[in-house]
């Protein structure tokens, strides 16, 4: 993947979050493969879940190969990519690129428990020592 796709916001459905989270568990599968892990869910018809496939394929997000005469898709980004342009995408547009503000409603707009608490510090302090070492 190129450092120009690497930076691209991706913007996906949940629709579209779901069908990556099938291809990231599995590392790569069939419409049909996708379809069966999906469909109690989402009750979506294989033409459908098609056309999504094609979809992200033309904005770069996944790619296939033909195997035996069917598409074998796989994720061109990491759920890790995904989340970070998300995230990021969020906060430019709801927090005017406030970081500190996203965490702020986070830690006061949800029930945060001790455990929680303790990891969110764990995490501070370690980038706080990664920072202090360069």
């Amino acid at each position: 993947m190129t450092s120009e796709q690497n930076s691209e916001r991706h913007n996906l459905t949940a629709l579209q979050l779901s069908i990556l989270r099938v291809l990231w568990g599995r590392g790569e599968a069939t419409v049909t493969e996708i379809w069966e892990a999906l469909h109690a869910e989402r009750g979506l018809a294989q033409t459908t879940l098609a056309t999504m496939l094609s979809r992200l394929e033309r904005r770069g997000v996944v790619s296939h190969r033909t195997q035996a005469r069917q598409f074998v898709y796989r994720a061109l980004v990491t759920e890790q990519e995904a989340q970070h342009s998300m995230v990021s995408e969020l906060t430019s547009r709801l927090f005017e690129g406030d970081v500190s503000a996203l965490v702020s409603h986070l830690l006061t707009a949800q029930d945060i428990s001790p455990g929680d608490r303790a990891r969110i510090r764990e995490m501070l302090n370690a980038a706080t020592s990664a920072e202090k070492r360069k």
